[in-house]
Protein backbone atom coordinates (compact mmCIF):
# COMPACT_ATOMS: atom_id res chain seq x y z
CA UNK A 1 0.00 0.00 0.00
CA UNK A 2 2.83 2.38 0.92
CA UNK A 3 4.72 1.63 -2.68
CA UNK A 4 1.30 2.62 -4.10
CA UNK A 5 0.88 5.91 -2.49
CA UNK A 6 4.16 7.04 -3.42
CA UNK A 7 3.48 6.11 -6.65
CA UNK A 8 0.39 8.27 -6.42
CA UNK A 9 2.29 11.16 -5.02
CA UNK A 10 5.11 10.84 -7.78
CA UNK A 11 2.41 10.97 -10.22
CA UNK A 12 0.52 14.05 -8.86
CA UNK A 13 3.98 15.97 -8.78
CA UNK A 14 4.99 15.09 -12.28
CA UNK A 15 1.24 15.99 -13.21
CA UNK A 16 1.99 19.57 -11.58
CA UNK A 17 5.20 20.09 -12.69
CA UNK A 18 4.12 19.63 -15.81
CA UNK A 19 1.29 22.19 -15.85
CA UNK A 20 3.60 25.04 -14.49
CA UNK A 21 5.97 24.23 -17.23
CA UNK A 22 3.04 24.57 -19.36
CA UNK A 23 1.56 28.22 -17.61
CA UNK A 24 5.35 29.96 -18.00
CA UNK A 25 5.62 28.68 -21.31
CA UNK A 26 2.41 30.26 -22.00
CA UNK A 27 2.98 33.48 -20.15
CA UNK A 28 6.72 33.62 -22.30
CA UNK A 29 4.98 32.93 -25.07
CA UNK A 30 1.83 35.19 -25.92
CA UNK A 31 4.40 37.80 -24.30
CA UNK A 32 6.98 37.65 -26.94
CA UNK A 33 3.64 37.55 -29.38
CA UNK A 34 2.28 41.18 -28.19
CA UNK A 35 6.53 42.02 -28.78
CA UNK A 36 6.66 40.71 -31.81
CA UNK A 37 3.13 42.67 -33.20
CA UNK A 38 4.23 46.52 -30.97
CA UNK A 39 7.64 45.80 -33.17
CA UNK A 40 5.93 44.73 -36.71
CA UNK A 41 3.76 47.48 -36.27
CA UNK A 42 6.08 50.29 -35.79
CA UNK A 43 8.43 48.80 -38.74
CA UNK A 44 5.83 49.26 -41.25
CA UNK A 45 6.67 50.92 -44.39
CA UNK A 46 9.85 52.19 -42.97
CA UNK A 47 12.24 51.31 -45.85
CA UNK A 48 14.32 54.30 -46.60
CA UNK A 49 14.54 56.17 -50.03
CA UNK A 50 17.42 54.61 -51.04
CA UNK A 51 19.39 51.22 -49.77
CA UNK A 52 21.15 48.51 -49.68
CA UNK A 53 19.73 45.12 -50.06
CA UNK A 54 21.46 42.39 -47.97
CA UNK A 55 21.27 38.64 -48.62
CA UNK A 56 23.17 36.64 -45.60
CA UNK A 57 23.75 33.36 -46.74
CA UNK A 58 23.84 32.04 -43.27
CA UNK A 59 19.97 32.89 -42.70
CA UNK A 60 18.18 30.16 -42.95
CA UNK A 61 15.88 29.93 -45.80
CA UNK A 62 13.60 27.02 -45.90
CA UNK A 63 10.48 25.87 -47.70
CA UNK A 64 7.96 27.97 -46.02
CA UNK A 65 8.33 31.16 -43.77
CA UNK A 66 8.17 30.95 -40.26
CA UNK A 67 7.67 34.17 -37.94
CA UNK A 68 8.03 32.37 -34.93
CA UNK A 69 9.37 33.97 -31.34
CA UNK A 70 9.38 30.07 -30.02
CA UNK A 71 11.68 27.95 -33.02
CA UNK A 72 13.93 27.66 -30.84
CA UNK A 73 12.38 25.78 -28.15
CA UNK A 74 13.02 22.11 -27.63
CA UNK A 75 12.53 19.74 -24.97
CA UNK A 76 16.11 17.52 -24.26
CA UNK A 77 15.63 14.64 -21.21
CA UNK A 78 13.06 16.46 -19.98
CA UNK A 79 14.91 19.57 -19.70
CA UNK A 80 13.63 22.42 -21.45
CA UNK A 81 15.76 25.24 -23.59
CA UNK A 82 14.63 28.54 -24.88
CA UNK A 83 16.54 30.27 -27.66
CA UNK A 84 14.73 32.81 -29.60
CA UNK A 85 15.01 34.06 -32.94
CA UNK A 86 15.39 30.70 -34.98
CA UNK A 87 12.86 32.16 -37.66
CA UNK A 88 13.59 31.14 -41.88
CA UNK A 89 12.69 32.90 -44.96
CA UNK A 90 10.46 30.34 -47.15
CA UNK A 91 12.05 30.11 -50.43
CA UNK A 92 8.98 31.95 -52.14
CA UNK A 93 9.34 34.82 -50.33
CA UNK A 94 12.67 34.98 -50.76
CA UNK A 95 12.85 34.72 -54.71
CA UNK A 96 9.69 36.89 -55.06
CA UNK A 97 11.85 39.91 -52.81
CA UNK A 98 14.74 39.54 -54.82
CA UNK A 99 12.57 39.69 -58.28
CA UNK A 100 11.01 42.81 -56.84
CA UNK A 101 14.18 44.11 -55.61
CA UNK A 102 15.36 44.20 -59.22
CA UNK A 103 12.31 46.70 -60.09
CA UNK A 104 12.76 48.95 -57.02
CA UNK A 105 14.36 51.76 -57.75
CA UNK A 106 15.36 52.04 -53.99
CA UNK A 107 17.24 48.94 -54.37
CA UNK A 108 20.99 50.23 -55.52
CA UNK A 109 22.61 46.93 -55.64
CA UNK A 110 22.75 43.67 -53.94
CA UNK A 111 25.48 42.87 -51.25
CA UNK A 112 25.92 38.93 -50.76
CA UNK A 113 27.51 37.48 -47.30
CA UNK A 114 28.77 34.20 -48.31
CA UNK A 115 29.51 32.28 -45.43
CA UNK A 116 27.45 29.49 -45.40
CA UNK A 117 24.54 28.10 -47.11
CA UNK A 118 21.63 27.64 -45.04
CA UNK A 119 19.33 26.23 -47.35
CA UNK A 120 19.33 22.42 -49.28
CA UNK A 121 20.51 22.35 -52.81
CA UNK A 122 17.38 23.29 -54.89
CA UNK A 123 16.71 26.39 -52.64
CA UNK A 124 20.53 27.55 -53.48
CA UNK A 125 19.43 27.19 -57.09
CA UNK A 126 16.69 28.82 -56.82
CA UNK A 127 18.20 32.07 -55.08
CA UNK A 128 20.89 31.94 -57.52
CA UNK A 129 18.70 32.13 -60.61
CA UNK A 130 17.19 34.95 -58.69
CA UNK A 131 20.18 36.60 -57.97
CA UNK A 132 20.84 36.28 -62.04
CA UNK A 133 17.51 37.79 -62.66
CA UNK A 134 18.64 40.82 -60.07
CA UNK A 135 21.45 41.76 -62.55
CA UNK A 136 19.80 42.06 -65.58
CA UNK A 137 18.51 44.92 -64.40
CA UNK A 138 21.71 46.70 -64.44
CA UNK A 139 22.25 46.52 -60.78
CA UNK A 140 25.19 45.13 -59.11
CA UNK A 141 25.97 42.11 -57.25
CA UNK A 142 28.93 42.21 -54.68
CA UNK A 143 29.77 38.86 -52.59
CA UNK A 144 32.26 38.96 -49.83
CA UNK A 145 32.66 35.87 -47.00
CA UNK A 146 35.39 35.20 -44.35
CA UNK A 147 35.58 31.61 -45.52
CA UNK A 148 33.47 30.29 -48.16
CA UNK A 149 31.92 26.90 -48.70
CA UNK A 150 31.21 25.04 -51.38
CA UNK A 151 27.57 25.71 -51.76
CA UNK A 152 28.00 29.27 -50.52
CA UNK A 153 30.15 29.94 -53.12
CA UNK A 154 28.67 28.16 -55.94
CA UNK A 155 25.83 30.78 -55.21
CA UNK A 156 28.37 34.16 -54.84
CA UNK A 157 29.66 32.68 -58.20
CA UNK A 158 26.99 35.10 -59.96
CA UNK A 159 27.92 38.15 -58.51
CA UNK A 160 29.87 40.90 -60.59
CA UNK A 161 32.79 40.90 -58.05
CA UNK A 162 33.49 38.46 -55.72
CA UNK A 163 35.52 39.28 -52.80
CA UNK A 164 37.60 36.75 -50.18
CA UNK A 165 38.61 37.88 -47.01
CA UNK A 166 42.49 37.62 -47.20
CA UNK A 167 42.80 35.36 -44.52
CA UNK A 168 40.19 32.85 -46.10
CA UNK A 169 39.90 28.93 -45.94
CA UNK A 170 38.39 27.40 -48.80
CA UNK A 171 38.93 24.16 -49.21
CA UNK A 172 36.98 23.04 -52.72
CA UNK A 173 36.71 19.45 -52.83
CA UNK A 174 34.02 18.20 -54.89
CA UNK A 175 30.69 16.88 -53.67
CA UNK A 176 30.70 13.20 -51.31
CA UNK A 177 28.54 11.25 -48.97
CA UNK A 178 29.57 8.64 -46.75
CA UNK A 179 27.32 5.44 -45.90
CA UNK A 180 27.68 3.43 -42.58
CA UNK A 181 27.00 -0.63 -43.13
CA UNK A 182 25.76 -1.91 -39.42
CA UNK A 183 25.71 -5.70 -40.73
CA UNK A 184 28.66 -7.11 -38.64
CA UNK A 185 27.54 -5.21 -35.72
CA UNK A 186 23.57 -6.90 -36.01
CA UNK A 187 25.42 -10.20 -36.33
CA UNK A 188 27.30 -10.03 -33.24
CA UNK A 189 23.85 -9.08 -31.55
CA UNK A 190 22.57 -11.85 -33.36
CA UNK A 191 19.99 -9.68 -34.59
CA UNK A 192 18.94 -10.91 -38.32
CA UNK A 193 17.25 -8.11 -40.63
CA UNK A 194 15.33 -9.94 -43.52
CA UNK A 195 14.50 -7.17 -46.47
CA UNK A 196 11.85 -8.10 -49.20
CA UNK A 197 11.96 -5.45 -51.92
CA UNK A 198 11.63 -5.01 -56.13
CA UNK A 199 13.96 -2.80 -57.65
CA UNK A 200 17.81 -4.21 -57.93
CA UNK A 201 18.49 -0.10 -56.70
CA UNK A 202 16.76 -0.11 -53.88
CA UNK A 203 18.83 0.14 -51.13
CA UNK A 204 16.89 1.16 -48.08
CA UNK A 205 17.81 -1.63 -46.45
CA UNK A 206 21.45 -2.49 -47.41
CA UNK A 207 23.43 -1.01 -44.09
CA UNK A 208 21.82 -3.45 -42.50
CA UNK A 209 21.54 -6.69 -44.85
CA UNK A 210 25.40 -6.34 -46.37
CA UNK A 211 29.17 -5.04 -45.19
CA UNK A 212 29.44 -3.20 -48.43
CA UNK A 213 27.76 -0.85 -51.02
CA UNK A 214 26.22 -2.88 -53.48
CA UNK A 215 27.35 -2.21 -57.25
CA UNK A 216 24.24 -0.95 -58.45
CA UNK A 217 24.04 1.13 -55.29
CA UNK A 218 27.11 2.60 -55.94
CA UNK A 219 26.58 3.39 -59.57
CA UNK A 220 23.28 5.19 -59.20
CA UNK A 221 25.38 7.37 -56.16
CA UNK A 222 27.87 8.28 -58.28
CA UNK A 223 25.48 9.26 -61.02
CA UNK A 224 23.41 11.31 -58.89
CA UNK A 225 26.88 12.99 -57.29
CA UNK A 226 28.41 13.58 -60.42
CA UNK A 227 25.23 14.92 -62.16
CA UNK A 228 24.82 17.50 -59.21
CA UNK A 229 28.49 18.69 -59.40
CA UNK A 230 27.66 19.31 -63.47
CA UNK A 231 24.86 21.43 -62.69
CA UNK A 232 27.15 23.67 -60.16
CA UNK A 233 30.39 23.76 -62.18
CA UNK A 234 28.29 25.00 -65.13
CA UNK A 235 26.88 27.63 -63.35
CA UNK A 236 30.34 28.71 -61.93
CA UNK A 237 32.36 28.04 -64.78
CA UNK A 238 29.85 30.34 -67.45
CA UNK A 239 30.18 33.22 -64.60
CA UNK A 240 33.70 33.13 -63.93
CA UNK A 241 34.81 32.25 -67.25
CA UNK A 242 36.59 28.90 -66.80
CA UNK A 243 36.89 25.90 -68.67
CA UNK A 244 35.06 22.86 -66.84
CA UNK A 245 37.92 20.90 -67.35
CA UNK A 246 40.14 23.66 -65.88
CA UNK A 247 37.55 23.51 -62.36
CA UNK A 248 38.02 19.73 -62.49
CA UNK A 249 41.44 20.01 -62.59
CA UNK A 250 41.71 22.02 -60.00
CA UNK A 251 40.10 20.59 -57.86
CA UNK A 252 41.54 17.04 -58.17
CA UNK A 253 44.76 18.66 -57.58
CA UNK A 254 43.45 20.55 -54.34
CA UNK A 255 44.61 23.86 -56.02
CA UNK A 256 42.14 25.96 -54.19
CA UNK A 257 42.65 26.39 -50.19
CA UNK A 258 42.56 29.83 -49.90
CA UNK A 259 42.19 33.78 -50.94
CA UNK A 260 45.52 33.65 -52.80
CA UNK A 261 44.62 30.52 -54.79
CA UNK A 262 40.82 31.94 -55.00
CA UNK A 263 41.92 35.54 -56.63
CA UNK A 264 44.87 33.36 -58.95
CA UNK A 265 42.47 31.17 -60.69
CA UNK A 266 40.10 33.65 -60.94
CA UNK A 267 37.72 32.17 -58.63
CA UNK A 268 37.86 35.72 -56.74
CA UNK A 269 38.51 39.23 -58.06
CA UNK A 270 40.22 40.53 -54.68
CA UNK A 271 41.14 39.50 -51.14
CA UNK A 272 40.46 42.37 -48.24
CA UNK A 273 40.01 42.90 -45.49
CA UNK A 274 36.24 43.44 -43.65
CA UNK A 275 37.30 47.17 -43.56
CA UNK A 276 37.89 47.09 -47.01
CA UNK A 277 34.95 45.65 -47.99
CA UNK A 278 33.17 48.15 -46.25
CA UNK A 279 34.77 50.99 -47.72
CA UNK A 280 33.32 49.43 -51.05
CA UNK A 281 29.70 49.22 -50.41
CA UNK A 282 29.83 52.57 -49.27
CA UNK A 283 31.93 53.56 -52.60
CA UNK A 284 29.21 51.55 -54.51
CA UNK A 285 26.14 53.06 -52.31
CA UNK A 286 27.92 56.41 -53.00
CA UNK A 287 28.18 57.44 -49.56
CA UNK A 288 31.98 58.61 -47.67
CA UNK A 289 31.52 55.73 -45.47
CA UNK A 290 30.41 52.38 -44.79
CA UNK A 291 27.84 53.89 -41.75
CA UNK A 292 26.06 56.18 -43.68
CA UNK A 293 25.28 52.98 -45.85
CA UNK A 294 22.01 52.42 -45.45
CA UNK A 295 21.20 48.59 -45.59
CA UNK A 296 17.69 46.68 -45.23
CA UNK A 297 18.29 42.21 -45.23
CA UNK A 298 15.83 40.20 -47.28
CA UNK A 299 13.81 38.93 -44.42
CA UNK A 300 13.02 42.53 -43.70
CA UNK A 301 12.59 43.75 -47.29
CA UNK A 302 10.47 40.73 -47.69
CA UNK A 303 8.24 41.26 -44.99
CA UNK A 304 7.25 44.45 -46.60
CA UNK A 305 6.81 43.19 -50.05
CA UNK A 306 4.83 40.23 -49.10
CA UNK A 307 1.46 41.46 -48.48
CA UNK A 308 -0.51 40.49 -51.75
CA UNK A 309 -2.10 44.13 -53.27
CA UNK A 310 -4.28 41.86 -55.16
CA UNK A 311 -7.93 42.41 -55.50
CA UNK A 312 -8.64 39.38 -57.29
CA UNK A 313 -10.92 37.40 -56.26
CA UNK A 314 -9.70 34.07 -57.92
CA UNK A 315 -7.04 32.34 -55.89
CA UNK A 316 -4.32 29.70 -56.79
CA UNK A 317 -3.51 27.69 -53.25
CA UNK A 318 0.38 25.88 -52.72
CA UNK A 319 0.17 22.94 -51.13
CA UNK A 320 2.74 22.15 -48.77
CA UNK A 321 3.54 18.31 -49.36
CA UNK A 322 6.62 17.95 -46.69
CA UNK A 323 8.09 15.06 -44.47
CA UNK A 324 8.17 11.42 -44.06
CA UNK A 325 5.15 10.22 -45.41
CA UNK A 326 2.64 8.41 -42.97
CA UNK A 327 -0.40 7.46 -42.27
CA UNK A 328 -0.93 9.39 -38.90
CA UNK A 329 2.07 11.65 -36.86
CA UNK A 330 4.86 13.85 -38.00
CA UNK A 331 5.95 14.50 -41.12
CA UNK A 332 3.45 14.39 -44.40
CA UNK A 333 0.53 12.70 -42.59
CA UNK A 334 -2.15 11.10 -45.06
CA UNK A 335 -4.49 11.78 -41.87
CA UNK A 336 -4.22 15.61 -42.00
CA UNK A 337 -2.76 15.75 -45.71
CA UNK A 338 -6.23 14.42 -47.08
CA UNK A 339 -8.41 17.08 -45.34
CA UNK A 340 -6.56 19.70 -46.45
CA UNK A 341 -6.72 18.85 -50.14
CA UNK A 342 -10.46 18.38 -50.04
CA UNK A 343 -10.74 21.78 -48.24
CA UNK A 344 -9.18 23.03 -51.36
CA UNK A 345 -11.03 20.93 -53.65
CA UNK A 346 -14.03 22.50 -52.25
CA UNK A 347 -13.40 25.92 -52.28
CA UNK A 348 -14.86 27.45 -55.66
CA UNK A 349 -12.27 30.52 -55.41
CA UNK A 350 -9.41 28.30 -56.33
CA UNK A 351 -8.67 27.83 -59.65
CA UNK A 352 -5.42 26.27 -60.02
CA UNK A 353 -3.12 24.62 -57.23
CA UNK A 354 0.54 23.73 -57.24
CA UNK A 355 1.76 21.31 -55.02
CA UNK A 356 5.16 21.59 -53.50
CA UNK A 357 6.65 18.18 -52.97
CA UNK A 358 9.66 17.41 -50.46
CA UNK A 359 9.72 14.43 -49.21
CA UNK A 360 12.05 11.24 -49.65
CA UNK A 361 8.60 8.63 -49.67
CA UNK A 362 7.41 6.33 -46.94
CA UNK A 363 4.46 4.33 -46.16
CA UNK A 364 2.77 3.46 -49.59
CA UNK A 365 -0.22 3.42 -48.36
CA UNK A 366 -0.94 6.41 -46.81
CA UNK A 367 0.67 8.19 -50.09
CA UNK A 368 -1.94 6.31 -52.08
CA UNK A 369 -4.64 7.83 -49.86
CA UNK A 370 -3.29 11.28 -50.74
CA UNK A 371 -2.30 10.60 -54.36
CA UNK A 372 -6.62 9.64 -54.57
CA UNK A 373 -7.11 13.12 -53.02
CA UNK A 374 -5.07 14.85 -55.32
CA UNK A 375 -7.01 13.38 -58.27
CA UNK A 376 -10.29 14.16 -57.36
CA UNK A 377 -8.99 17.70 -56.70
CA UNK A 378 -7.71 17.60 -60.66
CA UNK A 379 -10.97 16.89 -61.82
CA UNK A 380 -11.50 20.61 -61.61
CA UNK A 381 -8.23 22.14 -61.08
CA UNK A 382 -5.14 21.85 -62.65
CA UNK A 383 -2.20 20.51 -60.68
CA UNK A 384 1.52 21.50 -60.86
CA UNK A 385 4.07 20.17 -58.77
CA UNK A 386 6.70 21.72 -57.89
CA UNK A 387 10.23 19.63 -56.78
CA UNK A 388 12.09 20.52 -53.23
CA UNK A 389 15.00 18.97 -51.74
CA UNK A 390 13.20 15.72 -52.30
CA UNK A 391 10.59 14.21 -54.41
CA UNK A 392 11.61 10.52 -54.25
CA UNK A 393 9.63 6.86 -53.81
CA UNK A 394 6.26 8.17 -52.54
CA UNK A 395 6.78 11.82 -52.70
CA UNK A 396 7.12 11.10 -56.62
CA UNK A 397 4.11 8.54 -56.22
CA UNK A 398 1.62 11.34 -54.97
CA UNK A 399 3.37 13.68 -58.06
CA UNK A 400 3.12 11.61 -61.00
CA UNK A 401 -0.39 12.29 -62.48
CA UNK A 402 0.09 15.80 -61.70
CA UNK A 403 -0.78 18.09 -65.09
CA UNK A 404 3.03 19.35 -64.54
CA UNK A 405 6.53 18.21 -62.55
CA UNK A 406 8.74 21.25 -62.47
CA UNK A 407 12.02 20.10 -60.80
CA UNK A 408 15.09 21.77 -59.31
CA UNK A 409 18.52 20.34 -61.16
CA UNK A 410 19.92 18.97 -57.88
CA UNK A 411 16.59 17.57 -56.64
CA UNK A 412 16.23 13.63 -55.65
CA UNK A 413 13.84 12.55 -57.30
CA UNK A 414 12.65 8.63 -58.77
CA UNK A 415 13.28 6.07 -56.32
CA UNK A 416 10.16 3.71 -57.63
CA UNK A 417 10.55 0.95 -55.93
CA UNK A 418 8.47 -1.07 -52.68
CA UNK A 419 10.59 -2.75 -49.46
CA UNK A 420 9.59 -3.99 -46.42
CA UNK A 421 11.59 -4.84 -43.63
CA UNK A 422 11.44 -7.33 -41.01
CA UNK A 423 13.46 -7.53 -37.96
CA UNK A 424 14.48 -11.20 -36.12
CA UNK A 425 15.31 -10.52 -32.32
CA UNK A 426 14.86 -14.10 -31.74
CA UNK A 427 18.34 -15.18 -32.09
CA UNK A 428 19.09 -11.66 -30.43
CA UNK A 429 17.76 -12.45 -27.34
CA UNK A 430 19.06 -15.99 -27.22
CA UNK A 431 22.59 -14.68 -27.95
CA UNK A 432 22.68 -11.45 -25.60
CA UNK A 433 20.20 -12.39 -22.60
CA UNK A 434 19.92 -16.16 -23.10
CA UNK A 435 16.22 -15.67 -23.43
CA UNK A 436 14.25 -18.43 -25.20
CA UNK A 437 11.32 -17.44 -27.36
CA UNK A 438 8.54 -20.31 -27.89
CA UNK A 439 6.04 -19.76 -30.41
CA UNK A 440 2.46 -20.72 -29.84
CA UNK A 441 -0.53 -20.14 -32.68
CA UNK A 442 -3.57 -21.80 -33.85
CA UNK A 443 -2.30 -22.00 -37.69
CA UNK A 444 1.03 -22.69 -39.50
CA UNK A 445 1.62 -18.61 -40.04
CA UNK A 446 0.39 -17.44 -36.73
CA UNK A 447 3.17 -15.80 -35.40
CA UNK A 448 5.07 -15.37 -38.51
CA UNK A 449 4.74 -11.51 -37.73
CA UNK A 450 5.58 -11.57 -34.16
CA UNK A 451 9.55 -11.16 -35.56
CA UNK A 452 10.81 -14.11 -33.29
CA UNK A 453 12.02 -16.15 -35.92
CA UNK A 454 13.14 -16.00 -39.60
CA UNK A 455 10.72 -16.27 -42.42
CA UNK A 456 10.02 -19.98 -43.95
CA UNK A 457 10.04 -20.08 -47.70
CA UNK A 458 6.17 -19.51 -47.79
CA UNK A 459 6.15 -16.25 -45.55
CA UNK A 460 9.45 -14.90 -47.13
CA UNK A 461 6.65 -15.35 -50.81
CA UNK A 462 3.99 -13.94 -49.33
CA UNK A 463 5.95 -10.43 -48.24
CA UNK A 464 6.82 -10.53 -51.85
CA UNK A 465 4.09 -10.69 -53.72
CA UNK A 466 2.59 -8.02 -51.63
CA UNK A 467 5.56 -5.69 -52.43
CA UNK A 468 5.37 -6.58 -56.27
CA UNK A 469 1.62 -5.75 -55.71
CA UNK A 470 2.42 -2.56 -54.97
CA UNK A 471 5.22 -2.09 -57.15
CA UNK A 472 3.01 -2.85 -59.99
CA UNK A 473 0.76 -0.36 -58.36
CA UNK A 474 3.41 2.13 -58.94
CA UNK A 475 4.26 1.78 -62.01
CA UNK A 476 0.96 1.63 -63.45
CA UNK A 477 0.82 5.32 -61.61
CA UNK A 478 3.39 7.13 -62.91
CA UNK A 479 2.81 4.99 -66.83
CA UNK A 480 -0.34 6.93 -66.80
CA UNK A 481 0.78 10.24 -65.27
CA UNK A 482 3.61 10.40 -67.65
CA UNK A 483 2.23 8.95 -70.43
CA UNK A 484 4.48 5.97 -70.96
CA UNK A 485 4.74 2.29 -71.03
CA UNK A 486 4.43 0.00 -68.09
CA UNK A 487 8.27 -1.72 -69.66
CA UNK A 488 9.40 2.36 -69.75
CA UNK A 489 8.65 3.07 -66.18
CA UNK A 490 10.00 -0.36 -65.16
CA UNK A 491 13.23 -0.04 -67.08
CA UNK A 492 13.44 3.91 -65.14
CA UNK A 493 12.42 2.81 -61.49
CA UNK A 494 13.86 -0.14 -60.21
CA UNK A 495 14.60 1.70 -56.90
CA UNK A 496 16.40 3.90 -58.59
CA UNK A 497 17.43 7.69 -57.62
CA UNK A 498 17.78 10.09 -60.53
CA UNK A 499 18.35 13.59 -59.83
CA UNK A 500 16.34 16.72 -61.30
CA UNK A 501 18.46 17.31 -64.31
CA UNK A 502 18.13 13.30 -65.28
CA UNK A 503 14.75 13.32 -64.28
CA UNK A 504 13.62 15.91 -67.19
CA UNK A 505 15.93 14.21 -69.69
CA UNK A 506 13.79 10.72 -68.88
CA UNK A 507 10.81 12.22 -68.90
CA UNK A 508 10.05 11.71 -65.30
CA UNK A 509 10.03 15.55 -64.96
CA UNK A 510 8.99 18.16 -67.44
CA UNK A 511 10.92 21.02 -66.78
CA UNK A 512 13.72 22.58 -65.05
CA UNK A 513 12.56 25.92 -62.38
CA UNK A 514 11.54 26.78 -59.03
CA UNK A 515 8.48 27.35 -57.10
CA UNK A 516 7.84 30.64 -58.84
CA UNK A 517 7.74 28.65 -62.22
CA UNK A 518 5.16 26.12 -61.35
CA UNK A 519 2.83 29.04 -60.49
CA UNK A 520 2.86 30.39 -63.73
CA UNK A 521 2.56 27.39 -64.76
CA UNK A 522 -0.89 26.26 -62.99
CA UNK A 523 -1.60 29.66 -63.71
CA UNK A 524 -1.30 29.44 -67.58
CA UNK A 525 -3.41 26.29 -67.27
CA UNK A 526 -6.42 27.34 -65.46
CA UNK A 527 -6.17 30.74 -67.40
CA UNK A 528 -5.75 33.01 -64.87
CA UNK A 529 -4.49 36.78 -65.43
CA UNK A 530 -4.83 37.90 -61.53
CA UNK A 531 -5.20 35.82 -58.22
CA UNK A 532 -3.96 35.58 -55.04
CA UNK A 533 -1.85 32.77 -53.75
CA UNK A 534 -2.94 31.03 -50.83
CA UNK A 535 -0.90 28.60 -48.72
CA UNK A 536 -2.26 25.04 -47.18
CA UNK A 537 -1.72 23.67 -44.79
CA UNK A 538 -1.17 25.97 -41.74
CA UNK A 539 2.23 26.26 -40.42
CA UNK A 540 2.48 24.72 -36.50
CA UNK A 541 4.81 27.30 -34.33
CA UNK A 542 6.67 25.47 -32.15
CA UNK A 543 4.90 26.20 -29.22
CA UNK A 544 1.98 24.02 -30.80
CA UNK A 545 4.78 21.05 -31.47
CA UNK A 546 5.87 21.46 -28.04
CA UNK A 547 1.93 21.33 -26.27
CA UNK A 548 1.81 18.25 -28.27
CA UNK A 549 4.99 16.58 -27.11
CA UNK A 550 4.25 17.41 -23.81
CA UNK A 551 0.55 15.76 -24.17
CA UNK A 552 2.50 12.60 -25.97
CA UNK A 553 5.00 12.28 -23.04
CA UNK A 554 7.60 14.64 -24.30
CA UNK A 555 10.50 11.63 -26.01
CA UNK A 556 13.54 13.05 -26.88
CA UNK A 557 17.10 12.20 -26.29
CA UNK A 558 20.57 13.73 -26.75
CA UNK A 559 23.45 12.10 -28.87
CA UNK A 560 27.07 12.95 -29.38
CA UNK A 561 27.86 14.06 -32.84
CA UNK A 562 29.52 11.11 -33.85
CA UNK A 563 26.70 8.53 -32.96
CA UNK A 564 23.92 10.93 -34.99
CA UNK A 565 24.34 8.87 -38.45
CA UNK A 566 23.32 5.72 -36.45
CA UNK A 567 20.86 7.49 -34.73
CA UNK A 568 19.23 8.73 -38.09
CA UNK A 569 19.65 4.99 -40.07
CA UNK A 570 17.72 3.34 -37.18
CA UNK A 571 15.15 6.11 -36.32
CA UNK A 572 13.88 5.78 -40.16
CA UNK A 573 13.86 2.14 -39.96
CA UNK A 574 12.37 2.03 -36.67
CA UNK A 575 9.02 3.41 -38.20
CA UNK A 576 9.20 0.25 -40.39
CA UNK A 577 6.55 -2.56 -39.77
CA UNK A 578 7.16 -5.74 -41.58
CA UNK A 579 3.30 -5.75 -42.65
CA UNK A 580 3.84 -2.53 -44.57
CA UNK A 581 5.38 -1.88 -47.62
CA UNK A 582 7.46 1.60 -47.92
CA UNK A 583 8.23 3.27 -50.77
CA UNK A 584 10.84 5.48 -49.50
CA UNK A 585 14.38 6.88 -50.86
CA UNK A 586 17.30 4.58 -49.59
CA UNK A 587 19.04 7.28 -47.97
CA UNK A 588 18.40 10.56 -46.60
CA UNK A 589 21.77 11.94 -48.51
CA UNK A 590 23.86 13.83 -46.38
CA UNK A 591 26.37 15.58 -49.09
CA UNK A 592 29.74 17.36 -48.04
CA UNK A 593 29.36 20.50 -49.77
Amino acid sequence: MKSFFKFLLASFIGALLALGVFCIVSVIYFVAMIAISASSSKSENVLPESFVLKVDLASPVAERSVEDPFSGLQSNLGVFQLSMGGNSLGIKEAVDAINAASEDPAVKLIYLKANDAMCSMPNMEALRRALENFRLSGKPVIAYADNYSQSSYFIASVADRIYVNNQCFFPMTGLGTSMLFFKDLLDKLGLNVECIRHGKFKAAAEQFIENHISEANKLQNERMLTSIWESWSEDICRSRELGKEQLDSLVNALAISDAASMVENHLADSSVTKIEIGQIVADLFGVEKEKDVKMVSLASYAGQKSESKSKAKDKLAIIYAEGEIVMEGDGMAAQDLCPVIRKVAADSSIKAVVLRVNSPGGDAQAAEQIRVELQELRKNKPVVSSFGEYAASGGYWISAQSDKIITERTTITGSIGVFSLLFNYGNALKKTLDINTENIGTHQHSTFMSMSEPLDKTERAYMQKMVEDVYSQFISIVADGRNMSLGMVDSLGQGRVWTGTDAVVCSLADRIGGIDDAIEEAARIAGLAEYKVVEYPKVKSSFETLMESLSNGGKSALLPEQFKGIERAYSSLNKFEGSKAYARIPYIYEITY
